[in-house]
């Protein structure tokens, strides 16, 4: 359990909030005149050491970095509420599959006050905002580049658009032996004499179904079955697949020619998008630091 909280922390944005736990604390590092506390860093050592890293360096840096996050919040208007707080504290107990008290009680385990956590997840989702707010219009990707890189990757496999049915041999329940269905299924294959006929043949097999899947490029496909499609004529059907709910087929009932990037292009640009977003959050951090007034005690 305590390793599953560390996963899903590790992967949270790090940030700190002001509140302070009970007792004395002697201010150790300022950052634009915002006090960080021996006992703030205290508590976020604990937090990365629940996360399978920590020592005091990595928790003043990662404090600064929160205390810088959370001044650029200020500034640009941006806040967040206690209700925003408390929903995002109960995320992370349903991520990890237990509820919000089992969570406070795992931290206090490990020596974590639940304000740490909820400072940190109130940064995140400041600091969030700011990327929307004032990073992520500074993001641009040329649709002319991705236009080229999706042409170099459109081969003869992608080339083609289909209408398929899907043939399932079910196991309900998850139950049943795929080897027995894998059988079944190429016995249907062997008779399968093109769409028309798909489900009136399915009626001849216990638990099959025929599913009218619509239009697909192969680009929308996995690369396995784009290939195998580009290889079949219309009326042909794909050898079976165990998939999660049994045996699968795909039977093509319309084949042509069409060299759409869209998809590709779609792919390209998320790709290219999160690349340059998360160059340009580095660097609007990083002249954060250079302009912040950070003063050790």
């Amino acid at each position: 359990m305590v390793r599953a909280i560390a996963a899903l922390l590790l992967g949270l944005l790090i940030a700190v909030g002001a509140a302070l736990p009970a007792g004395a604390a002697t201010v150790k590092v300022t950052v634009n005149g915002m006090p960080i506390t021996d006992v703030q860093i205290a508590q976020r050592s604990k937090l990365l050491q629940l996360e399978g890293r920590g020592g005091t360096k990595a928790a003043t840096d990662e404090l600064i970095e929160d205390a810088l996050q959370l001044d650029e919040a200020k500034r640009l208007g941006i806040t967040v509420s206690e209700s925003e707080v408390d929903d995002a504290l109960l995320n992370v107990a349903r991520n990890i599959k237990v509820s919000r008290d089992k969570l406070v009680q795992i931290l206090n385990q490990n020596g974590v006050n639940v304000d740490t956590l909820r400072d940190r997840l109130r940064a995140a989702l400041s600091w969030s905002r700011v990327t929307q707010q004032a990073i992520m219009p500074r993001v641009q990707v040329s649709d002319a580049e991705l236009e080229a890189q999706a042409v170099a990757k459109l081969d003869a496999a992608h080339s083609f658009d289909y209408i398929l049915k899907e043939v399932v041999f079910v196991m309900p329940g998850g139950k049943g032996s795929a080897s027995a269905r894998t059988a079944e299924a190429n016995r249907y294959r062997k008779s399968f004499q093109g769409c028309d006929s798909a489900v009136q043949l399915s009626l001849s097999y216990t638990d099959a179904a025929v599913v009218d899947v619509g239009r697909r490029h192969a680009t929308q496909l996995p690369e396995p079955i784009a290939k195998e499609l580009a290889g079949l004529n219309v009326g042909g059907i794909t050898k079976p697949r165990v998939i999660e709910k049994g045996v699968s087929m795909l039977a093509v009932c319309a084949k042509s020619v069409a060299e759409d990037t869209t998809f590709i292009k779609g792919n390209l640009r998320q790709q290219a998008g999160n690349e340059a977003l998360k160059g340009e959050v580095a660097a609007y951090l990083q002249r954060l630091k250079d302009q912040a007034r950070i003063v050790y005690e």
